[in-house]
């Protein structure tokens, strides 16, 4: 969770909008997918630490579902650990920064409208879902 609200607090100071663990259609989960104001998906897998890391093997599938792939981790993990096709991002917990941009690949266009659409349905329901949680007058 360090991780990830540095993570979080460096998209937002960007303009973008972050999404935490978002199912993609493979059936994988996101750890956090990221939409730009001009529609560019970036998802960031969190590391927390070497073992993390080795034992992962779905990250490669991540990018049939972004234009940008970063790892993010905090400064205790050794950053040669990561390929260096991919984005890292390292956080304190209270803020972050890229230490190396991603390589971009361009979403196909379906592929980019079916995300697009996750991601807000996602965010829809789970805003109705909070709504609803601090106001139980809506549920009974």
């Amino acid at each position: 969770m360090m991780v990830r609200r540095g993570v979080q607090r460096l998209m937002i100071a960007r303009r973008v909008s972050v999404l935490p663990e978002l199912s993609l259609a493979s059936g994988r989960r996101a750890d956090l997918v990221c939409l730009s104001e001009k529609g560019e998906i970036t998802i960031v897998e969190i590391k927390t630490s070497i073992e993390d890391f080795r034992v992962d093997t779905k990250w490669p599938d991540y990018r049939l579902h972004c234009d940008k792939l970063y790892f993010a981790t905090h400064p205790g993990v050794p950053r040669e650990i990561f390929p260096e096709s991919c984005g890292l991002i390292v956080s304190d917990g209270y803020d972050a920064e890229i230490l190396r941009e991603a390589e971009e690949d361009k979403l196909a266009p379906a592929t980019r409208r079916a995300m697009t659409l996750r991601f807000a349905k996602a965010s829809a329901d789970r805003l109705l879902n909070a709504e609803w949680a601090a106001n139980p007058f809506f549920t009974d």
